[in-house]
């Protein structure tokens, strides 16, 4: 799971495909990064924590890291919450094999019309909610299509 700081979005992607996987009994290891390096370290912001503590997951261990060119080898798969994280992801792949395996996520619950998950680290209202509800749907379909 990737978005640009690894404090809002990816974690709470990681948070809620880790609660899923676990639900449905599958072994998988889920990750998150961030593009930028700005908040390596820190846990994620307080609002995904509540959002996702609202839905009875906690991501409060979760602690923000870059995106490393080992990732594309290490996972299977790459989660980008949109098109820009998406770009910059695709520039450090080194191989077709790499850049297949990096896809926007929301095109994991509404196929080919690459929405994007917005960011909500500036916003106000529900926008963390909206990602959450966003991510869930998406999160439902990767379990579903790979089972």
């Amino acid at each position: 799971m990737v978005c640009l700081g690894n404090i809002c979005r990816s974690p709470l992607a990681q948070g809620i495909l880790e609660h899923k996987v676990k639900a449905a009994g599958l072994d998988w290891h889920v990750d998150s990064a961030g593009t930028g390096a700005w908040h390596v370290g820190e846990q994620p912001d307080r609002r995904s924590c509540e959002v996702a503590h609202k839905y009875g997951i906690d991501i409060t261990a979760q602690a923000a890291r870059q995106i490393r060119p080992a990732d594309l080898n290490e996972y299977d798969l790459v989660y980008c919450m949109d098109s820009s994280n998406y770009r910059d992801v695709m520039r450090i792949c080194k191989t077709e094999q790499e850049e297949g395996k990096v896809h926007l996520i929301m095109n994991e619950a509404e196929p080919k019309q690459n929405i994007n998950v917005p960011d909500p680290y500036f916003g106000g209202g529900d926008g963390f909610e909206l990602v959450y509800q966003m991510l869930d749907r998406a999160c439902d379909s990767i379990i579903d299509k790979r089972r």
